[in-house]
């Protein structure tokens, strides 16, 4: 074994880990939750979706410009690194490896499995779903641990498959949606107006930042990507943009589909109902399966992040046991023990989010939804990171140093407080988890190779 990860991913890769991990399962699984947080305000739920992909495109571009600078071997942690020093770095480094990315690629798993409930009719919550997500969970763990490679052109067939429905929808859904008056009706009519535009805003602003969070985790395989310090930031702006005009445009051609009120009432099987309004029952269900295909490519896309995660702290001679940590496979170049480790904290992740989502809460007031909460805290995170590139970076024109940053700051806190009016207590529970597995990090951050 070795401790060194080859270059072995191109540009079109990396645009596909972008889209890839970002275009999945929330554009059709928050759908619904941001009709209802609107009271079926569909212009204030595209306001939604643009504001939080204008965010991303902002936060993308001062990553991006940090990427032409910097490269090592976990994107994020090295811009933390670099920023604010080794101690920032590892904190970010180990709430990456313990909560962000096991607690979105657990439910990314149940996701998938949702969608496969509901196209075969079964119970979405019941012993059948769960089955089925750690199955999903253990096989896209299996494919990335086995081949890396073979992982990589996974992630870019799933994203070309993923982009045939939205495109339909977006299109179909569109033309025939304003041919019979649909779409209009839908723009005009708010089904709840009891729900004020701020407090709807804030809520669907939220469900809306899992549907595009996830861009980050493909500055995990920085070091593993051909010229990264050019190819990083194209992948980073240009898939941030295909993401934002796929999703606006699929929210559309929804609009066209199905009447907002049906689709409010169907819950998980309203993206269902869509498809086959506009392509008839059996083509409906086809297209239904390029979805849960989708999810799939989503979950393969977060499970690369995750079982790198334990791997980025032992390079940097952090975390527990740093020799077991850093040692990759010569014959698979994948980071084996942390890939092990990485996928243990996805299965209990994964039963929290049951036990704190699914049946009656197991955990009395600590539960909370893992399929926000940790997104909201990185961006938090992001915002000292954002401080230092202005303060630091004096070589940059005053559009990358002072406007970019500056604004990246602004959407990082407008997405702090949305989720404090969205979760409200619940916010405050998270973060007391948070502290203690935070706080376990602290007995391993000095940690040194013997």
């Amino acid at each position: 074994m070795g401790n060194e990860l080859k270059k072995k991913y191109g540009l079109f890769t990396a645009i596909a880990m972008v889209v890839g991990i970002v275009i999945g399962s929330g554009v059709f699984f928050k759908a619904e939750a941001v009709l209802k947080a609107t009271g079926g305000n569909m212009p204030l739920g595209i306001a939604a979706w643009a504001i939080v992909g204008l965010i991303m495109i902002i936060c993308s571009y001062s990553f991006a410009t940090m990427a032409t600078k910097y490269e090592k071997v976990n994107g994020v942690v090295d811009y933390a690194e670099v920023a604010l020093g080794p101690k920032y770095g590892y904190y970010v480094g180990w709430f990456m490896a313990t909560i962000y990315n096991p607690t979105l690629t657990s439910v990314l798993a149940w996701v998938s499995a949702r969608f496969t409930c509901v196209l075969l009719n079964w119970d979405i919550t019941g012993g059948s779903c769960m089955t089925i997500a750690c199955f999903y969970l253990v096989s896209s763990y299996a494919i990335n641990a086995i081949s890396p490679v073979i992982a990589g052109k996974f992630q870019v067939m799933t994203t070309v498959i993923k982009l045939i429905p939205l495109a339909l929808m977006a299109i179909a859904g569109t033309v025939i949606g304003l041919s019979n008056g649909m779409t209009v009706s839908n723009f005009s009519t708010v089904i709840d107006p009891t729900v004020s535009a701020g407090g709807g805003l804030f809520a669907s602003v939220v469900a809306v930042a899992f549907a595009y969070e996830g861009w980050i985790i493909a500055t995990s395989i920085n070091s593993e990507l051909k010229d990264s310090k050019k190819n990083l930031p194209k992948a980073l702006i240009l898939g941030s943009f295909i993401v934002v005009a796929v999703y606006i445009t699929y929210y559309i051609g929804l609009a066209g589909a199905v009447d907002t009120e049906v689709l409010m009432e169907s819950g998980q099987a309203g993206a269902k109902l869509a498809f086959q309004n506009i392509f008839g029952e059996l083509a409906g269900s086809l297209i239904f399966v390029f979805i849960i295909i989708s999810c799939l490519g989503t979950l393969n896309g977060l499970m690369i992040g995750c079982t790198r995660g334990m791997y980025a702290l032992a390079v940097r001679d952090r975390g527990p046991k740093p020799l077991l940590f850093n040692q990759v496979d010569k014959v698979t170049n994948m980071p084996t023990n942390s890939s092990v480790f990485g996928l243990f904290l996805c299965g209990f992740w994964l039963l929290y989010f049951y036990g704190a989502n699914l049946t009656a809460p197991w955990f009395g007031p600590f539960c909370f939804d893992t399929s926000e909460l940790p997104i909201i805290t990185l961006y938090a995170a992001y915002i000292p990171i954002f401080l230092m590139l202005i303060v630091k970076e004096k070589e940059l024109n005053g559009f990358k140093r002072f406007i970019m940053p500056g604004l990246s700051i602004v959407g990082c806190v407008f997405m702090v407080i949305a989720a404090c009016f969205a979760h409200g207590m619940a916010v405050v529970y998270y973060l007391i988890i948070f502290a203690i597995i935070m706080f376990v990090g602290v007995f391993f951050r000095n940690t040194r190779k013997k």
